[in-house]
């Protein structure tokens, strides 16, 4: 498989093989990161509680396990022992009170940057409870927390059951509010494949490269029915052939990226479309 070379695609996939459907082992994980040499990887995905357990080396986007008051721990240790901490990741937990909920992560992420052991630089991606429908005024209060501490967002794509899949409304109204916001965002789950397509489950998957491009759109003024249009192109030439004629490169500074349990769907299907420089 040739390795990527354009900016486009660097770093667009957060290796996630210890999570689910993967499952890999942890120690099996991060030789198979380090062993990769392809532009197309971030960082490695891990749980806060795996951290003890990781040499220092890798960048690693560490998944809070915890709510609010997780932050500092993980944040102190990975200074403590070296390790090169490229974000945390921490899911909202109470539905009653999002923006309450945003405004606590927001106070612990400022006591570890005061404190010294989370740099500015360390991106910080507040999951979004994944709500079926438009989002709620709770959702959306949360989200303005979010942006107002110049934080990110993370949309969760799908999961191991069907209902884990938002629809293409859902995740275009979510993508809408990210750039209301001027909020880089990233995804987690189900974004194996570049092209929307229907599992041997019978449940439809959002593609990455759908994402990617409906970013653009929304970005650029495309009306919300043109944005699920985008999401729900399933014919891969023609959204390869948008790579050329679209700025893409430019979406990526919203859509950030998605952390996948597998690395090698993703470059095989853009090696496919015949989209690799």
């Amino acid at each position: 498989m040739p390795a990527t070379t354009e900016p486009l695609w660097s770093g667009l996939v957060d290796d996630a093989a210890i999570f689910p459907p993967g499952d890999a082992p942890l120690d099996t994980a991060v030789r198979a990161y380090l062993e990769r040499r392809e532009p197309l990887v971030g960082a490695f995905v891990l749980r806060d509680t795996d951290l003890p357990h990781v040499e220092p080396g890798p960048p690693l986007a560490v998944v809070l396990t915890g709510g609010a008051g997780q932050v500092a721990g993980p944040a102190a240790l990975a200074t403590r022992t070296g390790h090169t901490l490229a974000a945390l990741e921490i899911a909202l937990r109470d539905p009653d009170d999002l923006a309450g909920n945003a405004r606590r992560v927001v106070a612990a992420v400022d006591v570890a940057r005061a404190a010294g052991d989370l740099d500015e630089d360390v991106a910080v991606h507040v999951e979004l409870p994944a709500t079926p429908g438009p989002p709620s005024y709770g959702w959306l209060a949360a989200a303005d927390e979010v942006a107002a501490a110049e934080l990110l967002l993370k949309f969760r794509t799908g999961g191991l059951d069907a209902d884990a899949h938002p629809a293409s409304a859902t995740l275009a109204a979510w993508i809408d509010a990210a750039l209301d916001r001027e909020t880089p965002f990233k995804c987690t789950a189900g974004l194996h494949r570049a092209v929307r397509h229907t599992g041997t489950d019978g449940v439809e998957r959002h593609g990455f490269l759908n994402v990617l491009l409906a970013t653009r759109r929304a970005f650029d003024g495309a009306t919300p029915t043109d944005v699920v249009a985008t999401l729900e192109e399933r014919d891969g030439a023609t959204l390869a052939a948008a790579v050329g004629t679209e700025d893409l490169a430019g979406a990526r500074r919203w859509f950030r990226s998605f952390g996948s349990c597998s690395i090698s769907e993703p470059l095989a299907d853009l090696d496919a479309l015949g989209v690799l420089a």
